[in-house]
């Protein structure tokens, strides 16, 4: 199962659900880890060393970054935006999808969008 990490502003209701649906989840918020304030290119510098896949709801500046280390050659384990319209439960379930059967580095320099 793929390890995630959750983006400061997360949704904290598909994070619950996660958890509830998928205890043994290997998922940490980023503010959890140190990083509360951290700015975008810490976070991903961060989640590249822990290799964990993304989670956020910033499609224009996170991705940005994201798509700036893989330009630069810089290692980047995936993120997934996930679009604040999708309902939660779609949200969820397109998660543990992803975190269950991705295999660990199928990430690797992508970003994704949810819904799938």
């Amino acid at each position: 199962m793929l390890r995630l990490a959750i983006d400061e502003n997360f949704n904290s209701d598909i994070l619950r659900g996660l958890i509830r649906r998928q205890p043994q989840l290997d998922a940490i918020r980023v503010h959890d880890a140190g990083l509360k304030g951290a700015d975008d290119p810490t976070v991903l510098e961060w989640a590249a060393r822990e290799k964990r896949l993304l989670l956020t709801h910033d499609v224009t500046t996170m991705t940005k970054y994201a798509y700036d280390r893989v330009q630069q050659g810089q290692p980047m384990p995936g993120v997934v935006q996930v679009g604040r319209g999708v309902p939660i439960g779609e949200a969820i379930a397109d998660i543990l999808l992803i975190a269950e059967c991705s295999l660990e580095g199928e990430w690797e320099g992508k970003v994704g969008y949810l819904p799938l």
